[in-house]
């Protein structure tokens, strides 16, 4: 619980709550009330999961009081000119995101305790009111509705009306003419119709980005109920009918029980909280009615890079065999030219992009550490096929002119396309292109080829197959030909090569997956080397910078509007997730040790601490500023950023 003495708009708008329903819905605020994202809503629900998202309940009002004359806000709202309207916040003694998002307000006379909650599974969110002073009090209740698509803002149109219809204990709301309807339940409340139109929502986080940021509401009035000391009071809105008859208070015990199961067993305060918060992004894809994992809160689908990268910290590793199991095959029933899906998009009427060079990669990783961990050879038998049949395409090439070279290097890249990881593009521009042989990219494919060829003898086929004869020999020309091209004069790998022309030697992160994968590249002498000169330019305790500070393209800060944040995305801004990688490649090469684990615990303070405090409460954030990082940057809760915490203090 986070307690306030003298809460201010700007401390609680900071701080951002966040749950899900896993099937791609949500529910998004900030601890004051008062949105501060197009992607805040109540209700924000998946028609097709985990695409399809639109903005339903953008939000409620709550006022309390004991007469009609003597009622307190709790609510608060940001409009034009910083005005702040009501204040609500003002009232907030104390807030808990644990188990599920809690409120305690304390108006001098009257103390009340809010939470909300989802049922799982289902595009329903619960919000719980308990009066836990000792005097009866009214409670008003006023959500703020609009009818959107999640990446849109609502603005003012007669079309929508919102019409109603009041059922038992229920509206049916129709936003327009033709709309799905929305149904909330109140229970024993008295609904009395009012419509509003509430203009000009003023979105901060939005106006840093350099978007529109305003947004307007529609009210179709307000629901009474009078609250005892100690009565506890729900209503909730879903996208499907509500039963009336169900028992809301059993679907908030059975929500709670399920969060409480998921960190059972663990004892450290710190990873119980990161595997509550590592399964919000564990979802059902309805196209193949398995698991997959979305990228990040509040914008990001579910992408095949991060899929494989998260998935090895918050299934694999936390011993979800079936989850993962399930995730794998999503992703290798879209295989397409020995190619996994870069991205899977918003709209299910747009086609899946294929733009990657290392999410195919990053799956034989993935299904190596499914096997270790779970015994399984069943799954890997089963996909052995399709394993090959990508090893084939890379070998003799497939699209976006991925192939291998003589050397055994994987090249990849044509113009206006990006591949790797770090993939940014604004108005057609790639800034970080990297066509040619990124130092991941080989670290990738040696691993895949060595994989591939363990899981070849391990299933007991014969020896003398030509494919695993060609795989071998191309995996010997890898190992014999990295150092002398990626290792440069100052003692660190060199950022993409292409044999015969000069190298970019920009300082990135990317070498680490040389000495951090299973089947490292250099020895350990020159991986150390390697490390030390990471360590020295590139760590921070927040993540580590994608750019060293030195280099003439370093961008300190990521803000402004997409050309300006899109163009600093890969260009020194920090990233949290390559910390798992560089743990991982620290422990390889000094020891898993007493003394290393308590370096590394130590060095996980700053993001523990922005973790329980700062940006997405219990979330880690996506990026940080390059230079002096403060807040988080980008998605406010990012899968991978997650996972590498939990695989990090699961491996110590």
């Amino acid at each position: 619980m986070i307690d306030f003495k003298q809460p201010g708009f700007e401390e609680t708008s900071a701080k951002e709550w966040l749950i899900t329903n896993g099937i791609g819905g949500y529910a998004s605020g900030t601890v004051s009330g008062a949105n501060t994202r197009r992607y805040h809503g109540l209700l924000v629900a998946s028609a097709n999961p985990p695409t399809d998202r639109s903005v339903l309940v953008s939000k409620i009002e709550e006022r309390i009081g004991s007469g009609e004359d003597e009622w307190i806000d709790l609510s608060s709202n940001q409009f034009p000119d910083n005005t702040v309207h009501p204040r609500g916040f003002e009232h907030l003694t104390g807030f808990s995101a644990s188990p599920v998002p809690s409120w305690e307000y304390d108006t001098g006379e009257h103390k009340l305790k809010k939470s909300i909650l989802m049922e799982y599974g289902s595009n329903a969110v619960i919000v719980t009111y308990t009066n836990i002073g000792d005097a009866t009090f009214d409670l008003a209740i006023t959500p703020y509705f609009v009818d959107r698509d999640y990446h849109a803002l609502f603005k003012v149109n007669e079309q929508y009306d919102f019409y109603h219809e009041e059922e038992a204990q229920q509206l049916k709301i129709h936003a327009r003419y033709g709309a799905n309807p929305l149904f909330w339940f109140f229970g024993k409340g008295k609904f009395t119709a009012q419509k509003h139109w509430i203009e000009n929502l003023t979105y901060t986080k939005e106006e840093y980005r350099g978007l529109d940021f305003r947004e307007d509401a529609r009210t179709i009035g307000e629901v009474t109920k009078t609250i005892a000391p100690g009565e506890t009071y729900h209503l909730m809105f879903c996208a499907d009918k509500f039963v009336v008859g169900r028992r809301v208070d059993k679907l908030v015990a059975v929500e709670l029980k399920r969060l409480k199961a998921i960190s059972q067993g663990q004892d450290d305060a710190f990873l119980k909280d990161l595997l509550v918060a590592g399964e919000q992004f564990i979802v059902r894809r309805a196209s193949t009615d398995s698991h997959t994992i979305l990228a990040g809160y509040h914008w990001f689908t579910d992408w095949g890079r991060d899929t494989m990268i998260a998935m090895r910290g918050l299934c694999i590793a936390t011993g979800k065999k079936e989850v993962s199991a399930s995730i794998i095959n999503t992703f290798l029933h879209y295989l397409d030219g020995g190619m996994l899906p870069n991205r899977f998009p918003d709209d299910t009427n747009q086609e899946v992009e294929y733009n990657t060079v290392d999410a195919t990669l990053w799956l034989f990783v993935a299904m190596y550490e499914y096997h270790l961990a779970f015994d399984d050879l069943d799954l890997v038998k089963e996909n052995l096929d399709k394993l090959g049949d990508i090893i084939q395409h890379h070998l003799d090439g497939t699209r976006y002119n991925i192939h291998t070279l003589d050397e055994g290097f994987l090249y990849a890249g044509e113009e206006g396309i990006q591949l790797t990881w770090m993939d940014a593009k604004v108005d057609g521009y790639v800034v970080t292109p990297r066509h040619g042989c990124p130092v991941e990219i080989q670290a990738l494919w040696y691993n895949a080829l060595k994989i591939y060829l363990y899981f070849f003898d391990k299933v007991g086929l014969a020896k003398s197959d030509e494919n695993r004869n060609r795989v071998l020999e191309v995996s010997k020309a890898i190992k014999a030909n990295f150092k002398k091209h990626f290792m440069n004069e100052a003692g660190y790998l060199n950022d993409v090569v292409i044999p015969g022309k000069p190298a970019d030697e920009s300082m990135r992160p990317n070498q680490l997956y040389a000495l951090s994968l299973p089947f490292p590249l250099l020895s350990k002498a020159d991986g150390k080397s390697v490390f030390k000169a990471v360590q020295a330019q590139l760590f921070t305790p927040l993540g580590l910078r994608t750019l060293a500070p030195d280099h003439p393209d370093f961008k300190p800060t990521y803000g402004g509007n997409t050309w300006e944040r899109d163009t600093a995305y890969h260009q020194g801004t920090i990233w949290p997730f390559l910390l798992g990688e560089y743990y991982a490649a620290q422990r390889k090469l000094f020891g898993n040790t007493q003394k290393i684990n308590k370096e590394i615990e130590a060095n996980l303070e700053p993001l523990k601490k922005h973790f329980y405090e700062q940006d997405c409460l219990h979330g880690v954030s996506e990026i940080f500023d390059g230079s002096e990082p403060r807040g988080g940057r980008g998605t406010a809760h990012q899968a991978w950023s997650v996972a590498a915490v939990i695989q990090t203090l699961l491996a110590g």
